[in-house]
C-alpha cells in the first residue's frame, strides 16, 4: 500500500505540472487566473461514489491485440447513490512505454449513442505512436449503450419495428402520407421511452455520462481528466468541463456541438435541437462548395463538369426524383431500393463525411443522371454500384453479443434519443416539425429537412420522462487546464460555428480551425494531428488564430488517377456523426 500511495504522489506532482505548463500556453508568461472549482453539490454527487474496480480481463480475441475490458456498477441517480445502478463497460489499451506514462487518456466517436469501447479498441489505427506510448486509452460505452446496460424502450424487435418503421426507412418525410406516418411514429417513439425504456431513458443526459467519467477518471488513478472527443463527443468534454472546472488536464474537442443549440433555452425552445445546431446549413454549404469547386476544376478533374454545369445537373436530378423516384434493380431484375430525393439527400450526406467525399459525391451523381438519361452511360454499372453502395449503408451492425439465447434487439435508436431528448429543450407536439422542416429546407434545401426531423421524437408532450439533474448550462467556466476546441469549415455534421461558439462561451480554450473536408479533423492533415498530439502531451496549445489545411482538397487530382482517393498514414478515427442510427466513418 505504501508503494501505491507514493505511486500517486508522484502522479500528483507531475500532473500538477501538466496542468501548470497548459496554463501558462495558453495564456502566456506570468500567473494565470485561477480556474472555477466543482460546486459543492456536483462534488458531492460523484466524490461520495466510490471508485469502482472494473476487474480487467483479456478481451484481445474480440477486440484485438492488448485489450483489456471490464465493467463498473455506477448510480443510476447520482442523488441516490445508494439505489439503483446501472452496468457500464470500459475497454484499455495499455501505453507501450508504461515507464513513462502520463496517464489516462479518455476518448468517445460522438452519436450519442457510439461506442466508447469501439473507438478505444482501434487507438492503435488512428492515434499517433507518441500519444500511445504515454497514455493508456480508455473508452467506455455511455450508459444505455452497447456494450453497457441498454435502454430498451420496447419490448421486443418486433414491436420497436411496428412502431418506428417510418423513421428508420425515410431519411426525412415528403409529402402528406410520408409526414403523418412520419409523425405518428415519432409520437409512439416518445411513449414508449417516457413508460417502457424507463427508467433508464430519464437517467441517460450527458451529464450523467460526464458524472460517470468522472468516477472513472478516479478509478483508473488520475487526478485530473485527459479526454478526446469528437461529434456528439464534443459536448460530452464540454459538459465535463463546466462541471468538474478544476478537474481538467486536458480536453480535446474535435467536431464541435454548440453547446446553447444542444441544450437550448426558453427563447429557442420552440425550434427543433437538431435544427438549432444549423447542422443543415453547414452540410449544404459543404455540398455545394463541392459543385463549384468540380465548376471551376473542369471535366478533366470532375465528371459532372463533363456533363454540363454541376449545379444545373443536380438541379435536373433532383427534380426528375421529386417528379418521380428511380427504382433500382439488380441484375435478376429484383427491386433492391427505391431512389427517392430524400435517399438522395442521405447519400450526398453520407458521402460527405469523408475527407475524399468529393469524389463520391462526383462518382454518385454521374451514376443517377447515367439512370434518369439513357445513353449517357453504362446503365447496368450504374445499377450495380448504387446497389453495392445501398447495401453497405442498410447492412446491419454485428455485434459479438448478439448471438445469446435471446432475439437480438438493436437499440440504437433508443440510444440515441435517449440522450438527445434528456439533454434537449423541445417544441411540445411533434406537428410542428412540419413548419421547422419547410423553415429549414428554405435555407438548406434537403440537408435541413433532414437534420430538422431527427429530433421529432423529442416533442414534449410525448417524450415525458426528464432527468432533473441534466445540465443546461452556463458553459463559461473557466478550467484548470485550456480546452482545445478544432472546427472544421467544411464539416457536414458540425457546424464549424459550433466550435467558435464553444471556444467564445469558455474562458480558458484555444480554437484551431482547420480548411479541411469531412467530418472533425483529427487525422486529416500533420497540422492539425500535431497540434491536439502536442496538448496532449505537453499541454501547449496552438498559437491563437492557427488555422490548418486539409490535405486533401476537392478536384485538384485529375480523375482516373490513383492518389484521388489515396489513404492517409492512417485511418481516420471511427467518429459516429449526430443522426440517429448512423453508422460509424469507416
Amino acid at each position: 500500500m505504501t508503494a501505491v500511495r507514493l505511486h500517486v504522489r508522484r502522479w500528483g506532482t507531475l500532473l500538477a505540472a501538466l496542468s501548470l505548463a497548459a496554463t501558462l500556453g495558453a495564456t502566456g508568461a506570468g500567473a494565470a487566473p485561477p480556474s472555477d472549482r466543482t460546486s459543492r453539490t456536483e462534488a458531492a454527487r460523484v466524490d461520495r461514489v466510490p471508485a469502482p474496480d472494473p476487474q480487467w480481463f483479456d478481451c484481445s480475441t474480440a477486440f484485438g491485440p492488448r485489450t483489456q475490458c471490464g465493467t463498473v456498477q455506477l448510480p443510476l441517480d447520482y442523488d441516490q447513490p445508494r439505489k439503483a445502478s446501472t452496468e457500464v463497460a470500459l475497454l484499455r489499451v495499455p501505453a507501450t512505454d508504461p515507464a513513462r506514462k502520463i496517464g489516462t487518456l479518455f476518448v468517445n466517436p460522438g452519436g450519442p449513442g457510439g461506442s466508447g469501447v469501439a473507438i478505444a479498441a482501434q487507438a492503435s489505427l488512428f492515434l499517433s505512436p507518441a500519444v500511445l506510448e504515454r497514455f493508456d486509452v480508455v473508452g467506455f460505452d455511455p450508459r444505455g449503450t452497447n456494450y453497457s446496460s441498454n435502454v430498451q424502450c420496447f419490448r421486443n424487435l418486433g414491436e420497436q419495428a411496428n412502431a418506428l418503421g417510418p423513421l428508420l426507412t425515410t431519411p426525412f418525410p415528403v409529402g402528406d402520407a410520408e409526414t403523418g406516418a412520419y409523425i405518428a411514429s415519432a409520437k409512439a417513439f416518445g411513449v414508449a421511452c417516457s413508460t417502457t425504456g424507463t427508467p433508464l431513458s430519464g437517467s441517460m443526459s450527458t451529464a450523467e455520462v460526464a458524472r460517470d467519467m468522472d468516477v472513472l477518471r478516479r478509478t483508473v488513478g488520475d487526478q485530473r481528466l485527459t479526454y478526446l472527443g469528437f461529434s456528439y463527443g464534443t459536448y460530452l468534454g464540454n459538459v465535463y468541463a463546466n462541471l468538474f472546472p478544476d478537474r481538467v488536464r486536458a480536453v480535446v474537442i474535435d467536431g464541435v456541438l454548440d453547446p446553447l443549440a444542444w441544450t437550448g433555452t426558453r427563447a429557442t425552445a420552440s425550434v427543433p435541437q437538431t435544427q438549432r445546431l444549423r447542422s443543415g446549413e453547414g452540410a449544404s454549404k459543404a455540398f455545394h462548395e463541392v459543385l463549384a469547386r468540380c465548376a471551376a476544376a473542369g471535366p478533366e478533374f470532375c465528371s459532372v463538369a463533363g456533363i454540363g454545369d454541376p449545379e444545373t445537373v443536380y438541379a435536373g436530378i433532383v427534380a426528375s426524383l421529386k417528379e418521380e423516384p428511380l427504382t433500382i434493380t439488380d441484375e435478376t431484375g429484383e427491386v433492391v431500393f427505391v431512389l427517392t430525393y430524400a435517399t438522395l439527400i442521405s447519400f450526398m450526406l453520407g458521402d460527405l463525411y469523408a475527407p475524399e467525399g468529393y469524389s463520391y459525391v462526383d462518382q454518385d451523381l454521374t451514376l443517377i443522371h447515367s439512370l434518369l438519361h439513357p445513353g449517357a452511360g453504362d446503365p447496368g454499372a450504374a445499377r450495380a454500384a448504387l446497389v453495392a453502395k445501398f447495401q453497405a449503408l442498410a447492412a446491419p451492425v454485428q455485434r459479438s453479443d448478439a448471438f445469446g439465447l435471446g432475439f437480438p434487439y438493436d437499440n440504437s435508436p433508443e440510444a440515441f434519443q435517449s440522450v438527445l431528448c434528456t439533454d434537449g429543450l423541445n417544441p411540445a407536439r411533434a406537428e410542428k416539425w412540419v413548419e421547422a422542416s419547410a423553415r429549414a429546407d428554405a435555407v438548406a434545401a434537403g440537408f435541413g429537412p433532414m437534420w430538422t426531423w431527427a429530433s421529432a421524437p423529442c416533442a414534449s408532450s410525448t417524450w415525458t420522462v426528464r432527468d432533473e439533474d441534466a445540465y443546461a448550462g452556463p458553459f463559461t467556466r473557466r478550467t484548470a487546464a485550456p480546452v482545445l476546441v478544432v472546427g472544421n469549415y467544411w464539416d457536414p455534421a458540425t457546424n464549424y460555428d459550433g466550435a467558435v461558439t464553444a471556444s467564445s462561451l469558455l474562458p480558458n480554450s484555444r480554437l484551431l480551425s482547420s480548411d479541411s473536408w469531412g467530418h472533425t479533423a483529427y487525422g486529416t492533415s500533420a497540422c492539425v494531428t500535431d497540434a491536439v498530439d502536442t496538448y496532449l502531451l505537453r499541454g501547449r496549445t496552438p498559437a491563437a488564430g492557427t488555422v490548418c489545411t486539409g490535405d486533401v482538397q476537392p478536384f485538384t487530382v485529375p480523375l482516373g488517377t490513383a492518389e484521388r482517393r489515396a489513404a492517409p498514414d492512417r485511418p481516420l478515427p471511427p467518429v459516429v456523426p449526430p443522426l440517429p442510427g448512423a453508422l460509424p466513418r469507416s
